[in-house]
């Protein structure tokens, strides 16, 4: 068992001093309000309910910045997309788990106490299998080993090179798989996965309607139990266009009529939507799965907030390419986007009241349902994803306690963490992560033989 005390925390949406709360199995087993500090206790200033990055391509955290200059005709995500394939061609299964490492540790010290791992790279470069099929599943589940990060792992379904149903391309090949040799490569990370802490759960992940098929996607959803399920969905005007042609509908109506969309979804981006599409998504009661930076990044578009908060929607924040991995960018990321479109000034939050508490807790919520896990807050039972905060940092230090999550959200910068909690795995200590030297010696290493090959 290990103790906390906490000069103050957030128990559901109340502020309270003195907490002290214990750990024992990865869960909090006793939490006591106007306590006293004991001997061995770990003392933070303010804790708070960690949040989960539910979208994550950790591969892609390697290539930032390689794509910002611009080429002589317009870019696009679809020219970024190119060069993400002509990237992914080069990196080793060593590098692969040396860059996970590094990308989970990062998340961890911005606040992060999980990961959703849209994991889509399986095979050797010209798409053959390597003799254990899950071989890159198993290199992030040795990089969240090492780095005590909570993992919920995606492995997702890449059959078709686009709409249509057409073939895979040069660059997709290490992607491809039929549903059968999926279902496999699926069955085998379960049982790689039993050797991680027994808060890690493995989903499934169609990646778009673009990459499989009506028939494809209801034999997949057939054979599949009741762990998280998580698909791409409408994130390129291009993409829905092409959905409509093939389907007959926008992708996320197509999926809403012909899928049991439910509190199992994770839809990532969703970027464009209809008010129809918006609300009946919303009452569905899937997660909206929002990656701001990325997304503004890409230049996808802003996610129809105002809609989908009015009609009871849930939503999480993703870190998605990581090309800059931060919590505190990506909830402010998510209401200026909201802001410059409709020209208005704090949006996301249904009637009056804090937007960075707002943001905040709802992350917590729905990031924690969108990874099938038992946290996002601070109560007895729940799994210990817990990070504190430094109050007396000169972003915090003038707030009270209702303006302390907007300071965190809109004036703070992640360095503001200090611990942090993975299902009581205390990984970061004093704002720096405890495998940080080993893991940046790692990743080093790794790019320096990656850059060789490019």
């Amino acid at each position: 068992m290990q103790a906390i005390y906490a000069q103050r925390a957030l128990l559901g949406s109340e502020w309270c001093r003195d907490v002290r709360i214990c750990v024992e199995d990865m869960r909090i087993v006793t939490l006591e309000v106007g306590a006293a500090p004991q001997p061995g206790d770990a003392h933070v200033d303010t804790l708070l309910p960690a949040l989960a990055n539910l979208h994550s391509h950790s591969f892609q955290r390697a290539m930032a910045g390689m794509t910002e200059t611009r080429a002589a005709d317009r870019d696009s995500f679809w020219t970024w997309r190119e060069m993400m394939y002509r990237f992914v061609t080069h990196f080793t299964p060593e590098q692969y788990e040396a860059i996970a490492a590094l990308v989970f540790l990062e998340m961890q010290e911005a606040g992060y106490a999980s990961v959703g791992e849209f994991h889509y790279v399986h095979h050797q470069p010209d798409g053959t299998p390597y003799d254990a099929v899950s071989e890159l599943s198993q290199r992030v589940f040795a990089a969240a080993a090492q780095t005590g990060i909570g993992l919920t792992h995606l492995p997702v379904l890449y059959s078709y090179g686009g709409a249509g149903q057409d073939e895979l391309g040069p660059g997709q090949r290490r992607f491809g798989n039929d549903v059968g040799a999926y279902l496999d490569l699926v069955s085998q990370a379960r049982t790689a996965s039993r050797a991680l802490p027994a808060d890690t759960c493995v989903g499934i992940a169609p990646h778009s309607l673009r990459a499989t098929c009506p028939e494809d996607l209801a034999n997949l959803l057939a054979s599949h139990d009741a762990q998280p399920i998580h698909i791409h969905i409408a994130e390129q005007l291009k993409e829905v266009e092409d959905i409509r042609q093939w389907l007959g509908s926008r992708p996320v109506d197509w999926l809403l009529q012909n899928a049991p969309v439910d509190d199992r979804w994770c839809l990532i981006h969703a970027t464009h939507m209809t008010e129809a599409e918006t609300i009946a998504m919303a009452r569905s009661g899937a997660v909206a799965g929002l990656c701001p930076v990325t997304e503004a990044n890409l230049g996808d578009g802003p996610f129809n907030g105002p809609t989908f908060m009015q009609a009871g929607g849930r939503f999480g924040i993703g870190s998605d390419s990581n090309v800059c991995i931060s919590l505190t960018e990506e909830l402010r990321t998510l209401e200026y986007s909201q802001r410059l479109r409709d020209h208005s000034r704090n949006v996301m939050v249904p009637g009056a009241g804090s937007v960075g508490a707002h943001l905040y807790l709802s992350a917590a919520v729905g990031g924690a349902q969108a990874l099938g896990r038992d946290s996002g807050e601070i109560a007895t039972g729940k799994l210990a994803d817990l990070v504190a905060v430094d109050s007396t940092d000169p972003a915090l230090m003038a707030l009270s306690d209702e303006q302390l999550l907007d300071g965190l959200c809109f004036a703070a910068k992640d360095h503001v963490v200090t611990d942090l909690w993975s299902a009581g795995r205390h990984q970061v200590r004093g704002g720096r992560h405890v495998a940080r030297d080993a893991v940046l010696s790692k990743y080093r290493e790794a790019m320096t033989t990656l850059m060789d090959r490019i």
